[in-house]
């Protein structure tokens, strides 16, 4: 499920992809590390803005490439500086984009470190019960450029809220591929458009602080095993035995725990990194005491970091987050067995940070008043918070 847009994303672009355009049309091939230099250490926001260019080369440009594919819609704020950005794409597909920020004592929020959480596809197939992203089905992968595009608009809404020059270092500290879609899935736009997040001549940000999560593609896993560049891995595990796993995640059908354990060890040894197991806790279904002790054993077997995440609950489905004092008793029995666990705090309900969320609730006023395309202001605030 692909789209092809009538000019091709620059974003999608690498420097030796962009040089033989250039070698083609006849250009000096150091153009090309000009123009790359314009889009992503610059920040350029129209071809014109790429001043030692020549005009006759910035005219070829904007007819045979779009700038930027991806347009910001909204931008809501929480009260927690979490930040979620609502992306329309040429064929008017919505997807999202968050900024999680972690404050520290004695530092001000515009340092605070920041998570980039990114899609991968308009939707997602894989079904999982508990996820707004599959709601709607899968409507299609993106292209490398639109996941590039993605970071760039965190550069521009970063840049524009601290005032920091453009030519300052790439505005945030780890990026995770977990947003809408299964990464895997769409593996060859993935790996190019990482590719260029991590090229010199692209965003230059290091590979071992990108981290692609997914939820059991056991071939892509192994596949990306070999990959050279060392990327970090995420497991979405949701549940530590087959009968729980299969209740609410219809991958573990074609790829049970005894096909997915083995291909998570074998990337942690290629790589020598620790990987990371999800474990969103859905009362009732997930959280039991049982259930921590499996995740336990996997955990210790494969040496691995726990994310626990309190459920972060999706209009129109049943699903509730487990009581605090539950939360905790879970997560006491991974420390207990000096497994290395994170009880995560939820980040951005009132902004409909789950995955998917943002997006199916605009679709659906979208249906519901026959807009092809969001009039909603770019910058919308539903709670008080300093990131105004």
């Amino acid at each position: 499920m692909k789209f092809t847009p009538a000019k091709p994303p620059l974003t999608g672009e690498t420097l030796e992809s962009l040089t033989a355009r250039l070698r083609e049309r006849g250009e000096p091939v150091f153009r090309a590390k000009q123009i790359l230099e314009w889009l992503y250490k610059k920040r350029a926001r129209s071809w014109d803005e790429m001043t030692n260019l020549p005009k006759s080369l910035r005219t070829w440009l904007a007819e045979a490439f779009e700038l930027m594919p991806a347009t910001l819609v909204l931008n809501k704020h929480s009260a927690d500086v979490t930040d979620k950005l609502l992306l329309e794409l040429a064929d008017c597909s919505l997807i999202e984009t968050v900024i999680i920020r972690a404050p520290q004592d004695g530092v001000g929020i515009d340092h605070s470190r920041k998570t980039i959480c990114i899609s991968t596809q308009v939707g997602c197939a894989m079904g999982c019960v508990f996820c707004a992203s599959g709601l709607a089905g899968l409507k299609r992968d993106l292209s490398a450029g639109e996941i590039v595009a993605q970071l760039l608009q965190v550069c521009y809404c970063e840049d524009g809220r601290t005032q920091r020059a453009k030519a300052e270092l790439v505005p945030f500290d780890n990026l995770v591929v977990m947003g809408m879609g299964e990464p895997l899935a769409n593996y060859d736009a993935l790996i190019r458009a990482l590719t260029i997040v991590n090229a010199d001549w692209g965003l230059g940000f290091g590979a071992r602080r990108i981290t692609i999560s997914t939820s059991g593609l056991v071939p892509k896993i192994i596949q990306l095993a070999e990959e050279p560049l060392g990327f970090r891995l995420a497991i979405s595990l949701h549940g530590a035995t087959d009968e729980v796993r299969e209740k609410i995640m219809p991958v573990n059908k074609a790829y049970p725990l005894a096909k997915l354990l083995p291909a998570a060890k074998l990337f942690s040894e290629v790589h020598g990194r620790m990987i990371t197991l999800e474990f969103i806790l859905i009362e009732g279904v997930n959280d039991s005491i049982e259930q921590a002790g499996e995740l336990r054993d996997i955990a210790r077997d494969l040496h691995a970091h726990v994310n626990l995440i309190p459920y972060n609950t999706v209009e129109g489905l049943p699903w509730k987050r487990p009581a605090e004092g539950h939360l905790e008793d879970f997560a006491d029995v991974l420390r207990a067995a000096r497994v290395s666990v994170t009880l995560r705090h939820e980040k951005g309900h009132d902004i409909d940070a789950a995955c998917g969320q943002l997006r199916l609730k605009t679709e659906t006023e979208r249906t519901s008043t026959g807009s092809s395309s969001s009039t909603l202001p770019a910058t919308a605030q539903t709670n008080s918070s300093p990131v105004e």
